[in-house]
C-alpha cells in the first residue's frame, strides 16, 4: 500500500527536518577544526533532556517497533519486562557506574578496560563489540527497517536496506555524536507521537471504534497475553517454520526478575558504547544522571507504544476481524503468519496524515539507532584499535576522518549481511540471544573491575575469552535451557574463574589499577532521588497488577 500525498508530505518533511538539523548542529565556528571530543562526545555539552532523549532514540529502533511488537504478538505483555526492568537498570547504572566513568574521563568502554586492566583486555573486548555492533545490531536494525518498508510500501528488501543506510549516513557520518544526539531529540518526539497514534488505531479496531473498550477487550479475549511471568508449557508460540515452541524458552518465569535478565540489562545499559556514550557527552555528572531518569520514565511508557499494538494484532488475527490484515501478516514466501509483520501491517490501517506521522516515527527509530551504532563503532575502532595499532600520534583531524570512514564501512558490511535474517520469526529474540553470548563476560569484567580491587587483568582476559565458547557449549549440550538462564549460568562460571585466578595470581593483594570507591562518589541530587523513587514505585505497581 502506497502512502497518500499528505502522508508523503509529512514523511518527506520529517526527512528534510532531520537532515537539516543534523547539518545545522554539525557546523563549526569559523577557525575551529572539529576534534575528537567534538566528533565522538559532542563536545561534552549535552543537557539532561538531550541525554535522555538520545538514550531512548538510540535504544528504540526497528528492534522494538517491529521486533518487540512481533514478540508482543507471539508472547504478549511478558516481553515488556525488557522495558520495565530497563527503567530500574538505568537507575543502577546512573548511581554506581556512571560516576566512575565520568571521573575517569574516558571516551569508550574499552578505554575504561585499559585504565582498569591492560591493553589485552581492552583490545579483546573492542574486537568483540565491533563484531557485535556490525553483524548483530546494525544488521538486524537494517533488516527490520527494510521489512517495514516492504510491508507498507512494497519496497524491495534490498532497496530498503540501502535506502535506510544512506539516510542515516547523510547526517551522522559528517556531524558525529553531536548531529546524532541533537537530531535524536526530534526523533523521540516523532517516535512517541507516531507510536501512540498506531496504538490508538489498533485498539480502536479491536474495540469497534472505541480505543478504551479495545484495551479492555484485549485482557478479556487473550488473558494469557497479559501474564508477565510465564510458566513452563503455559504458552506455545510460532517457531517461524510452521511449528510451535514453548515461550518459556524466551522468558523463563521468575528468572526474568532475579536471573539472567539483569545480566543482559546491565550489559546493555551500563557497558554498551552506543548507550553510555550519550551520558559521557553530558555537561556534568548531575546532568547525565538526570538524563537517565528521564530515559527511565520513557522506558516505562514504551510497552504501550511497541507491545500493546502487537497484542492487538494477535486479537485481530485470532478473531478474524480483518481478512486483508491477516493476509498482510503472512510471509510472501512461506505463506505463514509472521510475528514481525504485525507492526508494519498495523501502519496500513492508519488514516491519511497519521500514517505519514507513524511511518516517520518508525523511520526515526530506525535511523537514530543506525546512526548511534555506527558512530559508536567508529569511536571504538578509532580510539581503541586505530590509535593503538595503526596511526599512533595522528592529528585530531585524521582521527575524525578515520571515524567517518569506519562508520561508512560498517554500514556497507551490515547492508550486505542484513538479508540473511529473513528466515527469522522474531528478530528481537535473535538479537537478545546472540548479544547474550558476550553479555555474561562483559558484565563480569566490569562488575568485578569496579567493585573488587583484587581482580587481575588475566582474570578479566579469561572471562572475555571464555564467554562465547561457554555459551556455545551450553547451547549445544543443553538446547532446552532458556538463553536467559544460560547467561546466568555462564556468568556464575566466569565469576568463579575470575575470583580463583585473581586470588591465586594476586596472592590477596589489590590490583595496582584498582578503583578507589568512596560513598561520596555515589551521591545524587534531590531531583534524582525523587525521580528514582517514582520509577521504582511505578515498576513495582506494574508487576503487581500484571503478575
Amino acid at each position: 500500500m502506497l502512502l497518500e500525498p499528505l502522508d508523503l508530505v509529512v514523511f518527506v518533511g520529517y526527512c528534510l527536518l532531520i537532515v537539516g538539523m543534523g547539518i545545522f548542529v554539525s557546523r563549526e565556528k569559523k577557525g575551529h577544526v572539529k576534534n575528537s571530543s567534538d566528533y565522538f562526545l559532542a563536545s561534552k555539552a549535552l543537557p539532561w533532556w538531550a541525554v535522555g532523549a538520545s538514550l531512548i532514540a538510540s535504544n528504540i529502533s526497528a528492534e522494538q517497533f517491529i521486533g518487540m511488537s512481533g514478540s508482543g504478538f507471539a508472547l504478549g505483555l511478558a516481553i515488556s519486562t525488557y522495558e520495565w526492568m530497563a527503567a530500574v537498570t538505568l537507575l543502577v547504572v546512573a548511581i554506581f557506574f556512571l560516576p566512575v566513568y565520568i571521573k575517569k574521563g574516558i571516551y569508550t568502554m574499552p578505554g575504561f578496560l585499559l585504565d582498569r586492566y591492560d591493553t589485552r583486555v581492552r583490545t579483546t573486548m573492542a574486537i568483540f563489540w565491533l563484531l557485535l555492533y556490525v553483524f548483530v545490531n546494525l544488521t538486524s536494525v537494517l533488516y527490520l527497517g527494510a521489512l517495514s518498508l516492504n510491508t507498507i510500501m512494497n519496497v524491495p528488501m534490498t532497496y530498503g536496506i540501502v535506502g535506510l543506510a544512506l539516510f542515516a549516513m547523510i547526517y551522522s557520518i559528517y556531524g558525529g555524536l553531536k548531529a546524532v544526539a541533537w537530531t535524536d531529540v526530534i526523533q523521540v518526539v516523532f517516535l512517541i507521537a507516531g507510536g501512540l497514534a498506531t496504538t490508538y488505531i489498533a485498539l480502536q479496531m479491536v474495540g469497534g471504534g472505541d480505543a478504551w473498550e479495545g484495551l479492555n477487550l484485549l485482557r478479556q479475549k487473550v488473558p494469557g497475553h497479559f501474564s508477565m511471568i510465564l510458566s513452563k508449557g503455559e504458552m506455545m508460540i510460532p517457531d517461524g517454520a510452521g511449528g510451535e515452541r514453548d515461550a518459556y524458552l524466551d522468558l523463563p518465569g521468575i528468572s526474568v526478575l532475579v536471573g539472567g535478565m539483569w545480566i543482559t540489562n546491565l550489559s546493555y545499559w551500563g557497558f554498551n558504547q552506543y548507550i553510555t556514550q550519550r551520558a559521557l557527552a553530558a555537561k556534568s555528572l548531575d546532568e547525565a544522571q538526570k538524563g537517565m531518569i528521564f530515559a527511565g520514565f520513557l522506558k516505562l511508557l514504551m510497552p504501550l507504544i511497541v507491545v500493546i499494538p502487537g497484542i492487538a494484532a494477535w486479537v485481530i488475527v485470532k478473531d478474524g476481524i480483518d481478512v486483508g490484515f491477516i493476509e498482510s501478516m503472512k510471509d510472501p514466501v512461506t505463506g505463514l503468519v509472521k510475528s514481525d509483520r504485525a507492526y508494519p501491517t498495523l501502519l496500513q490501517l492508519l488514516p491519511v496524515g497519521l500514517k505519514g506521522l507513524a511511518f516517520a516515527a518508525l523511520t526515526a527509530a530506525i535511523v537514530s539507532s543506525l546512526a548511534s551504532m555506527a558512530n559508536s563503532t567508529s569511536t571504538i575502532f578509532t580510539m581503541d584499535i586505530y590509535n593503538k595499532y595503526i596511526g599512533k600520534a595522528e592529528s585530531e583531524a585524521k582521527q575524525v576522518r578515520v571515524g567517518r570512514i569506519t562508520a561508512a564501512v560498517a554500514f556497507v558490511v551490515a547492508a550486505i549481511v542484513a538479508p540473511a535474517l529473513g528466515q527469522l520469526d522474531q528478530a528481537f529474540q535473535f538479537i537478545q540471544e546472540y548479544t547474550g553470548f558476550i553479555s555474561p563476560g562483559v558484565f563480569a569484567i566490569f562488575f568485578f573491575g569496579v567493585f573488587w580491587k583484587k581482580t587481575t587483568s588475566n582474570a578479566a582476559l579469561t572471562a572475555a575469552a571464555s564467554s562465547i565458547p561457554l555459551s556455545i557449549v551450553l547451547k549445544v549440550v543443553f538446547p532446552a535451557l532458556p538463553f536467559i538462564d544460560r547467561m546466568g549460568v555462564v556468568f556464575l562460571v566466569l565469576a568463579a574463574l575470575m575470583i580463583i585466578i585473581s586470588l591465586v595470581e594476586g596472592k590477596g593483594k589489590d590490583h595496582p589499577n584498582s578503583i578507589e570507591i568512596s560513598s561520596d562518589l555515589f551521591k545524587t541530587s534531590t531531583a534524582f532521588k525523587i525521580g528514582a523513587l517514582l520509577i521504582l514505585g511505578i515498576t513495582a505497581a506494574l508487576y503487581i497488577v500484571f503478575w
